[in-house]
């Protein structure tokens, strides 16, 4: 048996083989944050092609932690309704169902990718947006943004927790904290976005306070039989001046395994734009090896996983425990059957796509 076919055991939650769709942004709501066919089609395609666990994309919890006014949302009950029948699907293929929980913090309020990433004004449909320090934002300030206080802060804890709440109810068995790629949670974890100088800035006790405050927060809501990851930057790759490094993301991951935190997701970057990263074939992967056996926990790799036998090599060789593919399933979404027929594995198929096997 391919390893990469093999189960993982999460709490109560049996993922059917160690190949999971990562998060990816779609911007194809209309602003009421509500799913519509296309994620329905998009992510159900993902579990008929064979992911064993299907992730949502970032979806915000509050309005004002959209990153546009498209994407989708679970602040409203509504919102958690339309994501029910795409819950519904993925399980019917096998998939296990998971959902990230987003704040996009100040790099909120702005256009689609490609209609240029621009900050949009509050009389064109932009909103406030909030930060750890306004004066660090680095690409260009938007409209109207400002300094978390600490009601803001109390307001992102209980949006995430009420998120949680409003996932299980659509259905959803896994869920993650967004706190990478210099969004609400990085931005308070980083020194280059944190300047602040209260309970929320400065040491990394301090800095990391507000993503322990929302893990024990969505912790509490979040049912012991299911798993809980978050998503890091491993590192902001900006090694020539004060920033989050692979070391405080080992150090961190111990903190949250102690917080019931089962996995953590290893992605990098995203926080500045005079960012030095390397590229190519599992080009994050050493981050994600890294936090595994500094922490003792569980890990995703990401970034640069294009070929099965990469894949499975990945988790044969206990470099990472889950292997989360964004890109290529975005070209292939049947990279899981790919996979399982080049490595050989015994995969059930839907009875409807079984006269290819013939």
């Amino acid at each position: 048996m391919t390893e990469l076919f093999s189960t993982l055991s999460l709490r109560d939650v049996d993922v059917p083989n160690r190949l999971a769709v990562s998060p990816m942004c779609q911007y194809s709501c209309d602003p009421d944050g509500l799913a519509t066919e296309w994620h329905r089609v998009h992510l159900g395609s993902r579990a008929v092609g064979g992911a064993g666990l299907v992730l949502t994309e970032a979806t915000a919890v509050e309005a004002r932690g959209r990153i546009t006014p498209h994407d989708l949302g679970i602040w409203t009950d509504e919102q958690a309704a339309a994501l029910s029948p795409v819950v519904d699907f993925l399980r019917e293929q096998g998939a296990v169902p998971g959902i990230q929980l987003a704040h996009a913090g100040h790099k909120a309020s702005k256009t689609r990718p490609w209609e240029g990433n621009e900050p949009i004004d509050p009389e064109d449909g932009g909103w406030e947006v909030i930060s750890p320090s306004p004066e660090a934002y680095p690409y260009g300030e938007p409209p109207s943004i400002r300094r978390a206080d600490e009601r803001d802060l109390r307001e992102v804890v209980d949006a995430f927790r009420a998120a949680a709440e409003r996932s299980l109810a659509a259905g959803f068995e896994v869920a993650e904290v967004h706190a990478a790629h210099g969004y609400l949670l990085h931005e308070f974890l980083s020194p280059v976005t944190n300047r602040r100088e209260d309970d929320y800035g400065g040491s990394f006790d301090d800095r990391t306070r507000l993503l322990r405050d929302v893990v024990v927060a969505v912790r509490e809501v979040w049912p012991q039989e299911y798993p809980l990851f978050v998503r890091i930057s491993g590192t902001d790759w900006l090694a020539d001046r004060d920033s989050w490094t692979i070391e405080d993301s080992a150090r961190l991951a111990g903190v949250l395994a102690d917080l019931g935190v089962d996995l953590v997701d290893v992605s990098s970057g995203g926080i500045h734009p005079d960012q030095r990263s390397e590229t190519g074939p599992n080009y994050q992967v050493p981050l994600a090896e890294r936090v595994r056996e500094e922490a003792n926990t569980l890990v995703g790799a990401v970034g640069g996983i294009t070929e099965p036998e990469q894949a499975d090599a990945l988790v044969r060789n206990g470099r990472a425990d889950l292997v989360l593919v964004g890109r290529e399933f975005l070209r292939d979404p049947y990279f899981g059957r790919r996979a399982a027929a080049e490595l050989g594995a015994d995969v059930e198929w839907p009875i409807q796509y079984r006269r290819a096997l013939r």
